[in-house]
């Protein structure tokens, strides 16, 4: 699969998550819980698939990104043990800025992988060009 196509893939998952975060505005709490579960689980896979994909480059990042949603997931987790308004309303806050933070990262992540194809298709051009001349 070419670097390009991978960028379109992103591009089209980012799409779908932003749908599925409308559509859940309106779905009964139930169907959230469960869609809430199930994006974990998704996600657990995704940092599970990456982990033995990623190279000894990626290795200190993915270590850290690792740790980041562990920590993230203690938190949401000790969160929903409690259930007085007040700090229902600040654990929603906590969870929108999480939320900003993690669609601040992934925006950032979409730049280098922008980058990084880019680098790689000049790079293609560069190696197609110097084979031609020594032809």
């Amino acid at each position: 699969m070419a670097v390009s196509d991978d960028l379109t893939r992103l591009s089209e998952r980012a799409k779908q998550a932003e749908n599925h975060v409308a559509a859940a505005k309106t779905q009964a709490r139930d169907k959230l819980a469960q869609d809430v579960q199930t994006a974990r689980d998704n996600t657990q896979a995704t940092v599970d698939k990456l982990r033995g994909d990623a190279g000894a480059t990626a290795d200190s990042l993915q270590q850290s990104w690792s740790a980041h949603v562990a920590q993230a997931r203690e938190r949401i987790d000790a969160r929903k043990a409690r259930h007085d308004a007040k700090v229902a309303d600040r654990n929603a806050d906590d969870a929108d800025d999480y939320a900003e933070y993690a669609i601040d990262f992934a925006y950032s992540a979409i730049e280098e992988a922008e980058y990084a194809v880019l680098d790689a298709v000049l790079a293609r051009q560069d190696a197609d060009a110097a084979d031609a001349a020594s032809a």
